[in-house]
């Protein structure tokens, strides 16, 4: 048996799901789904099910009702049992005929407790009953019309979408982005003048909308439970002021405070604010297949981890637009193919080059298994060699059904080599290169007048021109990677150009892209005038200057540039690399930036003796395995660099990467202007 870890965490987690779903109609959300779909995979759900039937359904209020012949249902929650939630439950209940309900919800019965506002001291007298599932069980068998009739509410941590054995994504926190400095004015304005806050530094959790910190509380909730199966008692510590909160949240998570104590291992939670570098997000540094499949191809409808592969190849149908939706698409997670597995793992921890030689092996030699008549080319792969041999299974429905995982990985591959998308991402990073040199020798307004003439409106772009979308993303990559900077004349002067030429642009399009759609406040073009897209900009460039000056309060991670002399170009140093770096650094100074969130009295008394006492602090490097969570969102390309990093700074110990979401350059002016940010959506 393997050690514990993400994979086996999520797998333990629905193998109880299954154990309940037996000739049932079972109901699944979007960030359930997506779990399963990483962790084990639907045909594992569908077996466990049974029958001749699919019984999957969506939860959602139209959902389709069981029949007389459909008497059970289990229903898979990622989110609280309340409001929206439970109505949409009572509504497909009250139009079916089941006698036998089960509820699993992600969320443990202590978060539901706080979500109806029970005080800690009473929640801590009720340890061991559960009495807000114990009344939607009566409210179930009420809906249900039979009180006779069985209803089970449970929790089951479903927290996870393991991508590999070291990363795992949070389906259900997919939104949660860290707080910009236009943020604290939008809380202060619900605060009187005498408690409002300075920055983002006197942000906690006592200063939070309800409806964030009840999130924050849920993921908490579903960390603690993987420490549990992990076996470990858990340090937390934060990098930023969101993750400052989440750390302290999960330092004090009353339900984990008995497990702890029996806790055999020991582990570190470093929590990172996404914000502190953006430059690594949008950019295009990574040389990485799985990170260009992922932004060229698009999302899987529903998920927020894993793309649509066209399948229409492996047909008889002609590779035409209306043909794409004739057939299911493949997707990037194999859970249950071994060799697809061994591919996809290939291609996250290897560079581009050799990734797609390693799909062009796997696929020569799953061909060679099947006798298939394949004619062996050595030297550069191409899209069309690998085609040819992706069409060799066509005709051939066992060795079809035998190498599927691989052929979607195969397909994926082939798709984004021909995608225009992964033509321009050698423009980018040119583009990005250029712009490092000459930040370290020019000005920013200079920077700003170099990208001018990229601006240009839809009739005058070509196939190799920028975008309005990708306009955002290098704006992001200039402002983040410059970070702070001198205001004059000069920079005041190229930033209206800039914004003018940008809102006029906007203004010109034909159609307006869900994001253009988001950051203007406009719904069609014919409805943007130059007034309304200019103070759209405006905007855009205030969030400009926040990400500038998102590491203005650090003292030590206070830059990701690296300034060029005789002998080195200039160049961009990863805020990840730099606070693993820190955290291993054979010295062991006390961290500056990286902050130790204390978990009670004791904590509290060792950090206060250790002023004049010879007390050591809690330290980060102190325990076998790191558990470093990006909150914001992360690319393939940073989870590897983790993943190598570590065990070459201390052999050893092992790391677990987690985050909210893996990124595209495109998610993170998705993430930036969103309305929610304070006010997510928790379902009531």
């Amino acid at each position: 048996m393997s050690a514990p870890g993400v994979q086996s965490f999520t797998q333990q987690g629905w193998e109880q799901v299954l154990a309940k779903v037996k000739r049932a109609v079972v109901y699944l959300d979007a960030a359930c789904a997506e779990s399963l779909h990483w962790g084990c995979g639907s045909t594992r759900l569908l077996e466990a099910v049974g029958g001749p039937a699919c019984y999957l359904r969506e939860f959602e209020p139209a959902a389709v009702g069981g029949g007389a012949k459909q008497p059970k249902a289990v229903f898979v929650l990622s989110c609280l049992l309340k409001g929206r939630t439970v109505e949409t439950l009572r509504n497909i209940i009250c139009r079916s005929h089941f006698q036998y309900c089960v509820v699993v919800t992600a969320v443990n019965h202590a978060v539901h407790l706080t979500a109806n506002h029970v005080p800690a001291a009473a929640a801590a007298e009720l340890e061991g009953q559960q009495p807000v599932f114990e009344q939607l069980e009566e409210k179930l068998c009420e809906w249900m019309g039979n009180m006779n009739y069985t209803a089970e509410v449970l929790h089951v941590p479903l927290l996870l979408a393991p991508a590999s054995p070291y990363l795992a994504l949070t389906p259900a926190f997919a939104s949660l982005f860290p707080l910009l400095p236009q943020d604290v004015h939008l809380l202060n304005s619900a605060r009187p003048d005498k408690r409002r806050l300075g920055s983002l530094g006197d942000v906690d959790a006592t200063t939070l909308t309800p409806e964030l910190l009840l999130q924050i509380r849920c993921l908490v909730s579903g960390i603690s439970s993987l420490c549990e199966h992990l076996g470990v008692r858990e340090e937390c510590f934060a990098v930023g002021y969101l993750s400052r909160v989440i750390a302290a949240d999960l330092a004090n998570y009353a339900p984990a405070k008995n497990r702890r104590k029996t806790a055999a291992g020991r582990a570190s939670v470093v929590f990172v604010d996404r914000t502190l570098d953006l430059t690594g997000a949008v950019g295009h540094h990574g040389d990485n297949l799985v990170e260009k499949i992922i932004s060229a191809l698009p999302p899987l409808p529903g998920h927020t981890n894993d793309v649509m592969v066209n399948m229409v190849e492996l047909t008889a149908l002609q590779n035409e637009v209306d043909n794409q939706n004739m057939v299911a698409p493949g997707c990037l997670a194999q859970s249950n193919d071994t060799a697809a597995k061994a591919l996809w793992e290939a291609l996250l921890n290897t560079k581009h080059k050799e990734a797609v030689m390693e799909v062009r092996r796997h696929l020569v030699e799953a061909a060679s298994r099947e006798n298939l008549p394949i004619k062996m080319s050595m030297g550069r792969v191409t899209p069309g060699q690998l085609t040819s041999y992706i069409q060799l299974f066509k005709n051939n429905l066992k060795a079809l059904v035998n190498h599927c995982g691989l052929l979607q990985l195969g397909l994926a591959t082939v798709q984004t080599l021909k995608h225009p998308q992964t033509a321009k991402w050698d423009n980018f990073l040119a583009f990005e290169r250029l712009l490092l040199q000459s930040i370290g020798e020019s000005t920013m307004s200079i920077v700003l007048n170099q990208l001018l003439p990229m601006i240009k409106p839809s009739n005058q772009r070509a196939n190799d021109d920028y975008s309005p979308e990708e306009l955002l993303i290098l704006l992001i990559y200039i402002y983040s990677v410059t970070g702070e900077f001198t205001e004059d004349k000069d920079l005041a002067e190229a930033e209206e150009k800039v914004k003018k030429t940008l809102a006029q642009v906007f203004c010109e399009e034909s159609e307006l892209s869900p994001l253009l759609q988001k950051v203007t406040g406009c719904d069609s073009s014919i409805n943007l005038t130059f007034h309304k897209s200019k103070i759209a900009v405006d905007e855009l460039f205030t969030s400009l200057r926040d990400i500038a000056g998102a590491r203005n309060l650090m003292k030590q991670f206070n830059s990701v540039y690296v300034p060029g002399n005789h002998t080195r170009q200039a160049s961009y140093k990863p805020l990840l690399k730099q606070v693993v770096e820190e955290i291993f650094n054979p010295e062991r100074p006390d961290p500056v930036d990286i902050e130790h969130m204390s978990s009670g009295l004791t904590d509290l008394l060792k950090t206060g003796f250790s002023m004049f006492m010879k007390v050591s602090r809690p330290h980060p490097s102190d325990h076998p395995l790191l558990i470093l969570f990006v909150v914001g969102g992360i690319t393939v390309s940073e989870a590897k660099m983790i993943k190598d990093l570590v065990p070459s700074l201390k052999p050893g110990t092992q790391v677990i990467v987690l985050s909210t979401r893996l990124l595209k350059p495109l998610n993170i002016p998705e993430l930036l202007f969103a309305t929610d940010r304070l006010h997510p959506d928790l379902g009531f």
